[in-house]
């Protein structure tokens, strides 16, 4: 086991690594934090921010000297610099888990190798793939290997023209030809697993999009007991296929009570954020046991939960980054007292980033969705 007062590395600087400090922080740890943003979130509460880009060796030489420790904020971290890492402290999730989740051309080759259910789909380097592409992937999506989130490098295709079209877009960019499932609902799963193999499942999260960005987390989700169990044993036969270690969140596209894989998150999920407030142990919590080697916490929920996600154009009269920038009247939150704002300290809002969010907790479920949409409201997020 890694005790207190230890230092543990942390490598990426955004709100999941600023709940991650706090979280360390509050069991007696230190963390330093690599993040090349000067303004970074975790950067500003951390021990100490190694202001550096993620191949600077020489900020990873004075990690690995210093820290007992390195887990991920994110799952973009270079592969590269995870192995350096490993070759003298322990790097929690793998260097070649990570490698699997961070490029989505490798993930689905995972889930096909695995039996694991997931869409139809291809790999896509060459104009000569999409022109042979069986007719069946349309209307598909086309989804940029690496970097893509929150809807970014991704475009929906009709017919093979639109698909050359977005490709060249890409700019030639190695991509996946995803078939386009028709949804019921979309859920996510959200656990930890230690050194020794256990595994301890978060409630299932039934989430709703918004221009691609995650918006509403409602817990537990609204679906069978069959299909969240199916949707936990799915996510654990994952974790275990790829030797994880740590916080891992695997996201599913429920398609005619079918489910299906669609992304696997190397890290704490923004479909996880509940746990804070609702669940005995939170993810951020969680990643840090499996990180130092400490017996995994409960990760039973206290009260049913529904959390909102609050976006910069909350930040902006009319929603448009052109408009009136002016701080939201957090007085509306504040006022419901089930209701819990989480603001992560971003030095400046822009449309699309995710600027915080709030979590209403309590119960019945309806009524806690219904305080959540309210709320939602009355602080200016239009449908």
């Amino acid at each position: 086991m890694i005790l207190p007062p230890a230092t543990l590395g942390l490598l990426g600087g955004g709100q999941l690594g600023r709940f991650f400090v706090a979280a360390a922080h509050e069991l007696g740890y230190q963390v330093w934090v690599l993040d090349p943003d000067a303004n970074s979130p975790a950067g500003r509460i951390a021990d100490r921010h190694l202001c550096a880009a993620y191949e600077d060796y020489t900020a990873l030489d004075e990690l690995a000297e210093r820290c007992a420790a390195v887990t991920t904020e994110f799952e973009n971290v270079p592969a590269a610099t995870l192995a350096y890492l490993a070759k003298f402290i322990p790097v929690r999730p793998s260097p070649e888990a990570v490698s699997v989740c961070q490029n989505r051309i490798a993930e689905k080759r995972f889930l096909r190798e695995h039996g694991l259910p997931h869409a139809p789909c291809i790999a896509v380097s060459a104009a000569d793939d999409l022109q042979t592409a069986n007719a069946g992937l349309f209307p598909g999506i086309l989804k940029v290997a690496r970097f893509g989130y929150d809807g970014k490098g991704q475009a929906v295709v009709h017919d093979r023209q639109q698909a050359l079209a977005a490709w060249r877009g890409f700019k030639g960019e190695p991509c996946v030809l995803e078939q386009r499932l028709s949804l019921d609902y979309e859920v996510s799963v959200v656990l930890a697993r230690d050194e020794n193999g256990e595994v301890k499942c978060f409630p299932v999260a039934e989430n709703q999009h918004r221009q691609g960005i995650l918006d509403i987390s409602i817990v537990p989700a609204r679906a069978s007991a069959c299909l969240a169990g199916n949707a936990q044993e799915i996510a654990e036969q994952i974790a275990a296929k790829l030797d994880y270690i740590g916080t891992l969140a695997v996201e599913f596209f429920v398609s005619k009570g079918q489910l299906h894989v669609n992304e696997m998150a190397p890290r704490p999920h923004n479909s996880g954020h509940y746990s804070l407030d609702a669940c005995v142990t939170s993810q951020y919590e969680q990643q840090l046991r499996a990180l130092c080697g400490l017996p995994l916490g409960e990760v039973r929920m206290h009260s049913a939960a529904v959390m909102v996600n609050l976006l910069g154009e909350l930040w902006y009269e009319g929603g448009a980054a052109d408009g009136h920038y002016r701080e939201p009247d957090w007085s509306r939150l504040y006022a419901i007292p089930n209701l819990k704002l989480h603001l992560y300290g971003k030095h400046h809002a822009r449309p699309g980033r995710k600027m915080g969010h709030f979590t209403v907790v309590g119960e019945p479920l309806d009524a806690v969705l219904a305080t959540a949409l309210t709320a939602r409201t009355a602080i200016g997020i239009a449908d």
